[in-house]
């Protein structure tokens, strides 16, 4: 007969390995089940609204002089126009390469800080947004490299043939370094936005579900879509300034875009400002709040569909 199962034994008696297992467990899921929920939502949400990133990528790059700044419908035609609808999809294998693995770190390390944090109060905001921020450090690091060859290959007459060839030659002409050239800016970006982002959802959440609690479980989906697309609109919005300035210094140098003596956030920031305005701070926020609020829908919606699969798949075992 086997043991009697932990739960009915005295806590200093269980084994490490057995303290493990309850830790890698979080609402009834396995580490590695919130690492694929992640990577799947990640995949999903990002090839369905690419063709809107490549538009704000394209407004948002920094425009030589004898050029004036590029509207969302200016951008729509010159891109169709020229390169035809695939020219809208152009990127999106370095977007693959890097939202799957990126987006599994992200949700698995937002689900253990959370319920590290909030252990005694789960509708905590205060941890739902410093979870958030952990999550997004983790991500950053992983997503960064390859999201700068996904702004390079998405410039219109981009140098480059492809993934591969972008890696090459950034590389070979510009070290390592250039993959990262953006990394401070994108967390410094990210932060503020995924603790607006994650506040927002579980408060949105929470208060969908009080007004009709009798249906929450049937309106589930329903109510995570709209959550998610509501914090996503306001933490993009919020944020955009600073994505501006993460597109510029990831494409500076390609395609007549401004190079910049160094890679800090401030002085990126006077110099749009000294050639633009606060205006060029703004540059793209249409396509940005277009991509982030229905690609939160669908990623959180995909995330908990996922979360759900597992968990029945669990209880059936």
């Amino acid at each position: 007969m086997a043991d009697a199962s932990a739960e009915f034994r005295r806590p200093e008696l269980i084994p490490p390995a057995a303290d493990l297992v309850v830790a890698q467990q979080h609402d009834g899921l396995r580490f590695w089940q919130f690492m694929v929920a992640g990577s799947v939502a990640g995949l999903v949400e990002h090839t369905a609204m690419f063709p809107v990133d490549t538009l704000k990528t394209r407004m948002q790059a920094g425009s030589p002089a004898c050029h004036r700044p590029l509207g969302l419908r200016q951008a729509v035609l010159s891109v169709v126009r020229a390169e035809g609808a695939l020219g809208l999809y152009r990127g999106l294998g370095a977007m693959s390469l890097g939202a799957g693995p990126a987006h599994a770190v992200y949700f698995s390390v937002y689900e253990i800080s959370k319920e590290s944090l909030s252990r005694e109060n789960p509708n905590n905001p205060v941890a739902h947004a410093a979870s958030g921020v952990l999550a997004t450090v983790a991500s950053d690091a992983v997503f960064t490299p390859m999201d700068t060859v996904k702004q390079r290959l998405q410039l219109k007459s981009s140098p480059y043939k492809g993934v591969a060839d972008c890696i090459s030659r950034v590389l070979r002409e510009e070290g390592i370094r250039a993959f990262f050239v953006s990394y401070r800016t994108t967390v410094v970006m990210n932060a503020p936005y995924t603790a607006v982002h994650f506040a927002t959802y579980e408060a949105a959440k929470r208060g969908l579900m009080e007004v009709s609690p009798e249906n929450a479980s049937d309106e589930r989906l329903v109510v995570h879509a709209t959550a998610g697309a509501a914090a996503g609109a306001l933490a993009a919005a919020v944020t955009t300034p600073l994505d501006v300035v993460k597109t510029q210094l990831q494409c500076q140098g390609v395609c007549g875009c401004d190079r910049f003596s160094s890679s800090s956030t401030g002085e990126v920031i006077r110099a749009i400002l000294r050639r633009d305005g606060y205006a060029g701070l703004m540059r793209g926020w249409k396509p940005r709040m277009l991509f982030h609020a229905p690609a939160a829908a669908i990623c959180w919606s995909t995330y908990e569909a996922m979360k759900s699969f597992f968990e029945q798949m669990n209880d059936q075992k």
